[in-house]
């Protein structure tokens, strides 16, 4: 930290600026006040100087907005959003302050992190790496000044390369150019990076982590390019543990570097956040962090007390005592300026006319220089490192030369000829058009309008060490300005940045998008971990309510059910094929053999031809049982072939008994009475009733199927319809209740253990009952009512519902892990993370009807198994909405299985992938 300088903002919204914390290329992040909550807050503002450009600020907000949507577990959540600032003269996000070191300020510091720290930084980030691919993304946000070290384990600061750049400056025209701190051998090859130069990228910062240095900084900076591209890693004094995965992720080939799921799991099987609730930083680290924290509070409380004034006054004071926990600000003054390429004798410009003759700047040692760009109009460059989430084009710039034919020399600056240009320059590159990358797709679209290449314009040799690539957007101005893109890392960061960087620039017109999110790829997966290609994507309109219930009718369709009624989507196609406006809030879709469709709605039973959707039969609820003529709306329970289970109520007046000599006659009451049904869907007829306890008030008690058997049912009440005096007879646990299926009589009642009313459990059809008990999962025989083995799990990650199937039961809990046990005795064959954020529940398990796949879902993703050895194959996430600037959607991912498709529902969209 330290002190506020005359020119930094004073206040961002509701939050007052105490201090600035550290800096990056693009922003500086403060320290700030909540007035509200007086708690610590962090506001990342961008600096003035790039503020004003229509691109910066259109990426500083992209970037937020990806840090919005992968919030949780690593990533910090934002306060009030990434567009709160968006009308602002800086544009600014802000989230909760955490102490924590910046990596290159824990390894200036202290020196390499212990084999154990560099296990679970890696894990942490390589989590999160595996949400973003996920959705087929390019992260592009790491390097040692963007990853954070706090208590608890790692943090991510930077969302994109905007966030991660070594240097950023604005241009003559409207334009940004950024430098990335380094490149991957595809990028030195010309190539878009993908998933893949994450992994590549994370190689470089683990073995930083571990040594204190970078593999392939050793060495000329001019052969920085060619080290990168096919030079192998000195990787010696990596400890030998994490030695193989770091070299398998610096991998020249893309294709041949792990997955982020793989990485996460070798470093951390039971993932970063269990690894590391023990402590993980080093004792000096910890203190330091510590420490910050202290000042942090006292600057907060300073500035609470005294004013804006006073509490940066307590941070100047306090500079100078936080040593390593200290990351004083080293840029004032923005980016240096480039040493301009004048060859002897040529006359100076009207600028320069008359003026001092400029002393050549020292030479950088820090980073390798990328030469330089002299006074010549700008080109139309291969794109290679993209600087939008989603791949933008390339457009010549406004006034810029017109393409040369083939053969044809273009003018080079004055006093420039062919022979000046060193034999060590990059070789032009051969004429014709430019490689266009697809447009930005429309809202709601699931891919983009491939562009219209632009002619190319023929890029003149200069002396570069490595081939500086730009995405370019159409500029009102034909000039370059000659300030450098040469801003060094501080201290130990410095290593990370390998022959120079990719240099990016982007434009004032109106060629960008303003999204950082993608669109569902049309694409089979190129990278190990990235979900399969979707068969087709269904969008359920707009204009309608989402879905309430999904379910598959006999491998043919897939049948929604909500406000607006009851719809089909074709499996085969994902079109909509009808629609049945009759039941609403529909409960269950159901197949009656091959010919109807059933579905149990508040206002009735509804048979429906799954041709056109038609209403075939229709049953009222009082003609539902004869018994029963003020049936209430029933609460559906379960099915098993044509039978379904429901229960349903009715008031019943009971008159009150006639009165003893002399006394007045009492009220009759009004009681509800309970009970469960079993009716065959095919004859359209009620099999049995039987009685259960009434639930809270008038209301229909809600049951929930828990085991089918040969000759019996277990059903358990649904802890919030519990009548008091049910709760109070508990105890504090739940009851379970079992059924002939054949004459509906009640067996027995049993409580098993300590079992609560809310704890996740599943029976089988051997007898079993699996129950969630505090941490650990139990499994009890029914008949006995005693444990039969048990299997301990973490403290405050309670057990999910499981899955049974053949000799072996999924498993899932709370630390967003699955797993596999043998039924019979309880052994654990295996266990592994999903690497999603920590939530409040566990993921919902679905096996693959060929029951070779486990898909387990949560709020943030999708993530598919192996079932027999616990392999990550693959995860998903969407992004929620198809509108960029529509509403975040928080409802969480659901999975229906038929045939070999998995159908993943997110609110109203809904896809289809090809599943073993």
């Amino acid at each position: 930290m330290e002190a506020l300088r005359q020119d930094d903002p004073r206040r961002f919204g509701p939050y007052t600026v105490l201090a600035r914390l550290r800096g990056t290329a693009g922003s500086v992040q403060y320290l700030a006040r909540d007035a509200a909550s007086e708690e610590a807050v962090v506001v990342t503002a961008a600096r003035p100087e790039l503020a004003a450009l229509p691109a910066f600020r259109r990426r500083f907000q992209a970037e937020a907005r990806t840090a919005d949507r992968l919030t949780g577990g690593w990533v910090q959540p934002q306060l009030g959003g990434p567009d709160a600032a968006a009308d602002e003269e800086l544009p600014w996000t802000a989230g909760a302050y955490v102490p924590a070191l910046t990596l290159a300020e824990a390894i200036d510091a202290t020196g390499p992190l212990p084999e154990r720290t560099v296990r679970i930084l890696g894990a942490g980030l390589a989590e999160t790496l595996s949400r973003v691919h996920a959705t087929g993304t390019v992260f592009q946000g790491l390097a040692p000044r963007t990853v954070l070290l706090a208590e608890d384990g790692p943090r991510l600061t930077a969302f994109g390369p905007l966030g991660a750049a070594a240097a950023a400056e604005a241009r003559p025209g409207g334009q940004l150019s950024v430098r990335l701190g380094y490149l991957t051998p595809e990028q030195v090859a010309g190539e878009e990076p993908g998933p893949a130069s994450d992994l590549f990228v994370l190689g470089l910062l683990l073995a930083y982590a571990a040594t204190g240095t970078t593999p392939l900084t050793d060495g000329p900076a001019a052969e920085g390019a060619e080290r990168i591209a096919r030079t192998a890693p000195e990787l010696g004094a990596v400890p030998e543990e994490l030695r193989d995965l770091i070299a398998r992720c610096l991998e020249k080939a893309p294709a041949d570097r792990p997955s982020a799921g793989t990485v996460a799991a070798e470093l951390a099987l039971e993932g970063a956040a269990g690894l590391a609730k023990d402590g993980w930083l080093p004792e000096a680290l910890a203190a330091a962090v510590a420490e910050q924290g202290v000042r942090a509070r006292e600057t907060v409380a300073a500035g609470a007390l005294v004013g804006t004034a006073g509490g940066a006054a307590v941070v100047a004071g306090a500079a100078a005592e936080v040593g390593a926990g200290a990351a004083v600000e080293a840029e004032a003054g923005g980016p240096a300026r480039e040493p301009v390429d004048i060859p002897p004798g040529t006359p100076a410009d009207a600028s320069t006319a008359g003026s001092a003759p400029t002393p050549a700047p020292a030479p950088d040692t820090q980073t390798a220089q990328l030469g330089n760009t002299g006074r010549h109009a700008p080109r139309t460059d291969r794109p290679t490192t993209q600087l939008s989430v989603p791949q933008e084009l390339t457009g010549q710039p406004a006034g810029a030369a017109p393409p040369l034919p083939p053969g044809a020399t273009p003018a080079l600056p004055a006093g420039r000829t062919p022979a000046a240009l060193p034999s060590s320059s990059v070789p032009a590159l051969p004429p014709g058009p430019t490689p266009a990358l697809p447009a930005a797709p429309s809202a709601g679209m699931p891919g983009g309008v491939p562009a219209v290449p632009p002619p190319m314009v023929p890029v003149t040799p200069r002396p570069l060490p490595v081939p500086m690539r730009r995405t370019s957007i159409t500029s009102s101005s034909p000039t370059v300005d000659r300030r450098a893109l040469l801003i060094g890392l501080a201290a130990g960061a410095a290593g990370l940045v390998v022959g120079g960087g990719g240099v990016l620039a982007l434009g004032g017109g109106g060629g960008e998008t303003d999204d950082p999110e993608p669109t569902p790829s049309h694409s089979g997966p190129t990278v190990a971990g990235l979900p399969p290609q979707p068969r087709w994507v269904y969008t359920h309109p707009a204009a309608e309510p989402a879905p309430l219930t999904a379910a598959v009718w006999n491998e043919r369709l897939l049948v929604l059910t909500g406000k607006s009624g009851a719809t089909a989507v074709d499996l085969r196609t994902g079109r909509r094929v009808w629609q049945n406006a009759d039941a609403v809030d529909g409960q269950a879709a159901l197949p009656v053999g091959k010919d109807l469709c059933f579905v149990a709605a508040p206002s009735g039973f509804f048979w429906l031809s799954p041709k056109d959707g038609k209403t075939v039969h229709r049953v009222e609820h009082a003609d539902l049982s004869p018994g029963t003529p003020k049936l209430s709306a029933p609460e559906f329970v379960g099915a098993s072939g044509p039978v379904i289970w429901f229960t349903g109520s009715e008031k019943v007046t009971v008159k009150a008994p006639p009165p003893k000599k002399g006394k007045k006659r009492g009220k009759d009451r009004l009681v509800v009475k309970a009970y469960l049904f079993a009716y065959d869907l095919v004859r359209r007829e009620q099999l049995w009733r039987t009685p259960v306890p009434a639930g809270r008030g008038p209301a229909t008690p809600v049951h929930r199927l828990i085991a089918v058997r040969e000759d019996d049912l277990v059903i358990r009440q649904s802890p919030a319809s519990l009548a008091p005096g049910d709760v109070r007879a508990a105890k504090g646990k739940a009851v379970f209740r079992s059924f002939d299926r054949r004459t509906g009589k009640a067996l027995w009642s049993k409580q098993f253990g300590t079992v609560a009313p809310d704890a996740a459990v599943m029976g089988d059809d051997r007898g079993l009952l699996y129950a969630a008990v505090g941490d650990d999962l139990q499994a009890f025989e029914t008949t006995a009512g005693k444990p039969k083995w048990t299997l301990n799990g973490t403290g405050g990650t309670p057990y999910g519902t499981p899955v049974a199937t053949g000799a072996v039961l999924h498993t899932t809990n709370r630390n967003q892990e699955v797993g596999a046990v043998e039924r019979e005795t309880g052994r654990l064959r295996w266990r592994r993370s999903t690497e999603a954020a920590i939530g409040t529940a566990a993921p919902a398990v679905t096996l693959s009807t060929t029951g070779r796949t486990l898909l387990a879902a949560d709020g943030s993703q999708v993530t598919a198994f192996a079932a027999e050895d616990g392999r990550r194959l693959w995860k998903f996430q969407d992004i929620g909405a198809q509108d960029p600037k529509g509403p975040t959607v928080t409802a969480p991912y659901r999975v229906l299985t038929t045939a070999r498709t998995a159908v993943v529902q997110r609110d109203r969209i809904f896809y289809a992938f090809p599943v073993a």
